[in-house]
């Protein structure tokens, strides 16, 4: 069978799954960081330029960042958003972005972060399910509360970063004043493994986005898998180009360099504020989407930089095509790698892969059509593929999983496995596997202790294990190594037989005049027609579209699973999501293929 759990000495070194009622805080870690290291700078934030045009940083040390959370998470109990408030959070990355977000977490507050990118009306939709007791923001995002109507109904508390209108409620700095008078006797919140830790919104690069339910204990698994894959040690500066993963920095014990940047726009990134960044910090680890490595890759080569500090690299979002990871590793040095780690917000490391074997011989493979290889599951998480359906599986049942070589649908059950969507029922039902199995022979430890229903909305312990359906498709090798082959929702079910996009478009990807390609298909009747759109690479000599689409079918004629495709386009550039710029919005592209094409006519 294509089992994918981690199995020798690595599955077995701790126990993966903390009971339910463990006391557990994710801001345990700031507080164990700022003994260890207090002097130790936590954080840095660019503020502009001197004079002489030389970047000026302001920081935290980790004694400061602590401090300034406690006060922080003094500061917010005094005014009601302590244990189980939700609180939307709406501050742009800064030295109190931090401070607030471990300020929530000592509060026992339930942070709730969505992506201000994803438009104005999904933007209301998530605020709406979420119903968030709480806003904590920046003056804008409060005017657009209120102009807009965001949680009208649910909130009760405000907080402004920044100077206050009308609206009511307190600013940061009068909390904080509030906090520092409160400091005798005060104790971090009393929160358990199994409580709601926060509530965290998909990209919604395949839909609405989903608020998945973060407990405690699933923070603190990420935390140790992360750790552990990389060899990330205390002492090391980081440069998170997505600011969320800096949230992991100060339970890593690493310094966080922000970058000046729009986070929100990764691909547009001035690749100069990078370079920068890494040599007047001396930064080890660099995490970035693939588009931001691209065009950061192709600004360093051009300009022969090197970037001798960087022990590695860290990409997610999308796969990164071979060609940008090559071009990346001309800039770092000898020994350095790129790893890519498989997961979702829903669970999150699955896998890891690095750039050897992307580039040895998962290359060959991978443009051959064999999809892109994502490495080997974590210590602790037990991967299985199981054959395709579309609807609910409501138990999980041995006869679901398919053997090695064969392609299904990506499953995972581990300590980072989230259970639900807030609020969202039927997406639940859709997404999770109830799988209670006791099997030690993974080194995970099947004792549970349970997890109560309470106003958390935490599931009870009828259902101790949870998989979680990725939504991908995918497969194991024979020995052992995952492969993906694209969204589930992507393939295209023609008549004769199944298409998945990762595994036709690698085979175009590799021409050296396409950046991208994206598989789509158009309706043909009673049949779908697959079509391979092209982005064009800007750096490739120009060549004309006959002779292109010529080269193209070519290509196509080599494998059986791309000789169907027979229709080519070229499209100026592709729609991609808002968080990593990097996940291709196929949906959009078929109905523009169909438009350009006549479909239906």
């Amino acid at each position: 069978m294509s089992r994918g759990a981690a199995t020798g000495p690595s599955a077995r070194r701790g126990r993966p799954l903390l009971p339910a009622d463990a006391p557990c805080n994710i801001a345990r870690s700031l507080v164990d960081m700022a003994r260890q290291q207090p002097y130790l700078p936590a954080i840095f934030h660019p503020e502009g330029r001197d004079r002489n045009g030389v970047r000026a940083y302001t920081h935290f040390t980790y004694r400061q960042l602590d401090d300034r959370s406690d006060a922080i998470a003094r500061g917010l109990q005094a005014v009601g958003i302590g244990h189980g408030v939700r609180t939307a959070l709406m501050v742009r990355p800064s030295l109190d972005f931090f401070a607030l977000f471990f300020g929530l977490f000592k509060a026992g507050a339930v942070p709730v972060l969505v992506d201000p990118g994803i438009g104005i009306k999904r933007l209301k939709v998530c605020l709406a399910e979420a119903a968030p007791e709480a806003f904590v923001g920046i003056t804008p995002a409060h005017v657009a509360r209120l102009l807009l109507g965001w949680a009208k109904k649910s909130l009760k508390a405000w907080v402004t970063v920044g100077p206050k209108l009308g609206w009511g409620g307190v600013t940061l700095e009068d909390a904080i004043a509030e906090g520092e008078a409160r400091r005798e006797g005060w104790q971090m919140a009393d929160t358990r493994a199994g409580e709601l830790a926060a509530i965290l919104f998909t990209s919604g690069s395949t839909g609405v986005p989903k608020g998945v339910m973060y407990q405690h204990r699933h923070f603190v698994a990420q935390v140790e898998l992360i750790r552990d894959a990389y060899g990330i040690e205390p002492g090391e500066v980081d440069l998170p180009t997505f600011p969320p993963f800096a949230l992991f920095d100060p339970a890593l014990g690493m310094t966080t360099v922000i970058p000046d940047m729009d986070p929100t726009r990764p691909a547009a990134v001035n690749p100069d504020h990078i370079f920068e960044a890494v040599r007047d910090f001396g930064v080890t680890n660099m995490f970035g989407s693939p588009a931001l490595l691209d065009t950061v890759s192709r600004a360093g080569l051009e300009r022969g930089v090197k970037l001798p500090t960087l022990k590695r690299v860290i990409s997610a979002g999308a796969p990164v095509p071979p060609k940008v990871m090559a071009r990346m590793l001309e800039l770092l040095p000898a020994g350095a790698q790129i790893h890519t780690p498989y997961g979702a917000t829903e669970c999150l490391p699955v896998a890891t892969v690095s750039s050897d074997l992307i580039l040895g011989e998962a290359r060959a493979k991978t443009a051959e059509g064999a999809g892109v290889c994502v490495g080997r599951p974590l210590a602790h998480n037990d991967v299985r593929v199981i054959r395709c359906d579309d609807g609910p599986i409501a138990r999980w049942s041995a006869d679901l999983e398919l053997p090695a070589g064969s392609i299904g649908e990506i499953t995972v059950r581990g300590p980072t496995t989230t259970q639900a969507y807030y609020g969202r029922d039927a997406s639940t039902t859709l997404a999770k596997i109830a799988d209670g199995i006791r099997d030690d022979s993974d080194g995970i430890k099947d004792d549970f202790d349970g997890i109560k229903n309470d106003s958390n909305g935490i599931r009870d312990d009828s259902e101790p294990w949870v998989r979680h359906r990725m939504g991908d498709m995918g497969y194991f090798d024979d020995v052992g190594r995952l492969w993906f082959c694209g969204r589930k929702s992507h393939r295209l079910e023609t008549q004769a037989g199944p298409m998945y996009t990762v595994p036709c478009e690698m085979v175009f990807n590799q021409h050296a005049a396409v950046y991208r390609s994206a598989l789509v298909g158009v309706p043909a009747g009673d049949d779908v027609r697959p079509v391979i759109i092209v982005e064009r690479d800007p750096d490739a000599a120009a060549i004309a579209e006959p002779a292109l689409f010529a080269e193209l079918r070519t290509l196509a004629e080599r494998f059986a699973h791309t000789r169907p495709i027979e229709t080519f386009l070229l499209h100026d550039g592709f729609p991609v999501d808002i968080r990593h710029n990097a996940k291709i919005d196929r949906p959009g592209l078929a109905q523009w293929a169909a438009k350009r094409l006549g479909a239906g006519r």
